[in-house]
């Protein structure tokens, strides 16, 4: 990654670390594609709903934070008049709030062809959540794997009935390589006496791909026509690193030089969830916009597998 920013060197993709979400679905039409991306208040998500929505697509920000989300939704509209955007609310870090979304959701009777699992905390303080589970564990994949799940069967519909390929995409991190040594802490997730806001962050990005690794695996059983990807970012400029008050400070003065914005941050995704290039393609993890090899932690299916069973019995 380094050397694609040192050099601005393109990888297979045609794409590189400077790439925009613009400049990845330039000439891709995503017309009569309903997409729900979370945390699309801000940052990359915010990015990721307004090309999405440009290149076509009906696009739905499941937000905490409304009034935000109606500020990027106006923003878009202005740009682009005919986008359509509609707003919901969701909190991840709440099982109820997931629950209540995905109802609404699947009452409105929509289609389903491409989930962003975007939005997320970075190296927080420890807190439980309402449910009790470690904040970072329970918003950045306790919280997407429900959803997920609540929007899966949706998912298969709309791709067996347009014979079009469903997207899960999931917004992992290379933070992923710093989570604890044994990866998951399974029988420690709450444990604040061992707690590090890093390494609880790595393992929640972790937890991430693993999540993507066995929704392929599963799929791929089912011969169900929907992929499952994951990706990093990018190092960006975002509201992320707020409980670390030097290294915030850096990425807004000096970090701009070498940080991405919210435009090439979002490219990533951006690319796996519309480009052509990416049909096909699941299980895989992508940086830049082309493919990268995780940890090897991150491509354990028998980790995967004990996470899914786990995962399953937090969220019944």
């Amino acid at each position: 990654m380094m050397t694609s920013w040192l050099l601005g060197r393109r990888g297979p993709s045609g794409f590189s670390w400077s790439s925009t979400a613009d400049q990845v679905t330039e000439g891709i039409s995503a017309a009569g594609l309903t997409a729900v991306v979370t945390g699309a208040s801000s940052g990359i998500g915010a990015e990721t709903a307004r090309t999405l929505a440009l290149r076509g697509a009906h696009v739905v920000m499941a937000v905490r934070s409304i009034p935000a989300a109606q500020a990027v939704r106006d923003r878009v509209l202005a740009e682009a008049p005919g986008a359509r955007l509609d707003v919901m609310e969701l909190d991840l870090s709440s099982m109820a709030s997931v629950r209540a979304f995905a109802s609404q959701f699947v009452a409105r009777g929509l289609p389903l062809n491409i989930l962003v699992n975007n939005a997320g905390v970075m190296a927080t303080p420890f807190e439980l959540s309402k449910d009790g589970i470690e904040m970072q564990f329970a918003t950045n994949h306790v919280g997407h794997f429900l959803l997920t799940q609540l929007l899966l069967d949706t998912m298969k519909k709309t791709s067996r009935e347009s014979n079009v390929e469903g997207r899960i995409v999931n917004v992992s991190s290379e933070g992923h390589r710093v989570a604890y040594r044994e990866g998951i802490r399974f029988d420690k997730i709450n444990d604040e006496s061992v707690y590090s806001s890093i390494g609880a962050y790595g393992q929640s990005k972790l937890a991430n791909i693993l999540h993507a690794n066995e929704l392929t695996r599963q799929f791929k059983e089912e011969n169900v026509n929907i992929t499952a990807n994951s990706l990093h970012p990018g190092s960006i400029i975002t509201n992320l690193l707020r409980y670390h008050s030097i290294i915030d400070a850096f990425s807004r003065t000096l970090g701009k030089l070498v940080l991405k914005n919210a435009q090439q941050g979002a490219a990533t995704t951006c690319y796996v969830a519309l480009h052509p290039q990416v049909k096909g393609v699941s299980g895989k993890y992508f940086c830049d916009s082309n493919l990268y090899e995780p940890s090897e932690k991150a491509k354990d299916m028998g980790l995967a597998k004990r996470l899914w069973d786990f995962s399953v019995e937090l969220i019944t």
